[in-house]
């Protein structure tokens, strides 16, 4: 079953206080933002990231029944986590939520070019909005895992690796195709610099 386009969208442009809307003239890619197919409301924060930013966008989540969110604001290393965690509590799936990094992409390497970081700002808007029409739900699943760790290879690494998560505290595979362990350095009678016996 093919998951229907995402037909409202909606669009929340941070300022990040200073960081952004120094450069970035944000109420111009808000509105911008609301003649892209698909967005049904453009909303422009001081600080989207914040308790009240986040509570503004799980308000218009359920007032306007969005089926997708774009937050036009930081890097998604620093904040994708905190904006999939607010569209899971407003009702959305959390995997219908794309950024926008008009801070790093736009404010910060473009300091001194107001219009051309605004006019950035809204390719990346409009192409976030794009992505975000076509995502599709995800349901997360929790996999058990082995509290183990296989080593291939029992030379001089293998074997000292094999040491390491031991001390840890983890269980330990190693496994070595030949008949003995050592590698090459089984082969060497004496190391340099001290010509002590390779074994």
């Amino acid at each position: 079953m093919t998951q229907p386009k995402g037909e409202r969208v909606g669009v929340f442009v941070c300022e990040c206080g200073k960081n952004i809307a120094a450069t970035v003239d944000c109420e111009e890619v808000r509105t911008y933002a609301e003649g892209v197919p698909g967005v049904v409301c453009s909303v422009r924060n001081k600080y989207t990231c914040s308790e009240p930013g986040q509570k503004e966008v799980q308000r218009w989540i359920k007032e306007k029944a969005l089926d997708r969110v774009v937050i036009a604001a930081c890097s998604p290393r620093l904040h994708e986590p905190t904006f999939r965690k607010c569209a899971r509590t407003a009702g959305l799936n959390p995997y219908l939520m794309e950024m926008a990094n008009i801070r790093e992409h736009c404010s910060w390497v473009h300091q001194r070019e107001r219009p051309a970081a605004t006019r950035k700002a809204k390719d990346l808007v409009r192409s976030a909005v794009a992505r975000a029409r076509n995502l599709v739900p995800q349901q997360e699943t929790e996999v058990p895992v082995t509290p183990a760790a296989l080593v291939i290879g029992g030379g001089i690494a293998g074997i000292q690796t094999s040491l390491d998560l031991a001390n840890a505290g983890t269980k330990v595979f190693l496994v070595e195709r030949e008949a003995s362990l050592g590698g090459i350095m089984s082969q060497i009678d004496k190391t340099y610099p001290t010509m002590d016996c390779s074994i």
